[in-house]
């Protein structure tokens, strides 16, 4: 049975995501199209659409902000390549390498990007137009792709209020608590759950904490209802 709880948005957003998406990689098809030939071309714009798809449909994530995007996609050109000079384009283990180089990198840089992978992989299989390029392939086109792509997200999601990308520019939402009721957990109690589940969880604090207070806005009956009905609970917030 397939679960529906993470695709409950409405048939608006779907069509707002696609519009983007279709813009971003107009801009980035177009780009590297003209650095590269057909086939790098098309690697390289394949990792790009995988960042499309977080840019668009998912623009609060962690790892679609820009320092995640920008440096993701940097880190793993870089390891790629290095892989490439190392070893060679054609050595067996350059190819998966280059790709878990990348994570760990991504990791200790705490700018974990899944497209970065794919742009890691471009730099090991993108043709020769890719490996004459050397170093210079992580600044163009991968950089400058990068920033194109960040600049459509900007300018895209500006207009559509509920879409707060990047979220740095967005004073963090305090949920209004009814009397009674705390809405807003630690945020050290956030960062212990965080730890104890030992895996990335690409959803930001900040909308931890409105899907929390929605929760309990939603299961919990108005006071005045609580009163009448003389089951009165009280709510226990996570310490």
């Amino acid at each position: 049975m397939v679960r529906k709880l993470a695709y409950t948005v409405s048939e608006r957003e779907h069509w707002i995501s696609a519009t983007g998406g279709l813009l971003g990689m107009l801009a980035v098809w177009w780009f590297s199209a003209l650095v590269l030939d057909s086939q790098g071309a098309v690697l390289v714009a394949t990792s790009m659409g995988s960042t499309a798809v977080m840019l668009f449909a998912a623009p609060h994530g962690p790892m679609s902000q820009p320092w995640p995007l920008v440096g993701g996609h940097l880190v793993s050109a870089l390891t790629g390549v290095a892989c490439v000079q190392w070893l060679g384009s054609e050595h067996v283990l350059t190819a998966p390498l280059a790709v878990g180089l990348s994570i760990a990198a991504m990791y200790s840089l705490r700018c974990l990007h899944p497209p970065g992978g794919a742009t890691a992989l471009g730099a090991v299989l993108g043709g020769e137009s890719v490996l004459a390029l050397g170093y210079s392939y992580v600044l163009s086109p991968i950089l400058l792709n990068a920033l194109i792509i960040l600049a459509v997200a900007v300018v895209f999601n500006y207009p559509f209020a509920w879409r707060r990308y990047p979220q740095c520019w967005h004073p963090r939402e305090e949920p209004a608590d009814e009397p009674g009721e705390k809405h807003m957990i630690p945020h050290s109690s956030l960062v212990y759950a965080l730890s104890q589940i030992d895996t990335f969880v690409d959803v930001s604090e900040d909308d931890l904490q409105r899907i929390y207070a929605l929760a309990l806005g939603q299961h919990h009956p108005a006071p005045a209802k609580k009163a009448a009905s003389g089951q009165t609970k009280p709510v226990e917030s996570l310490r």
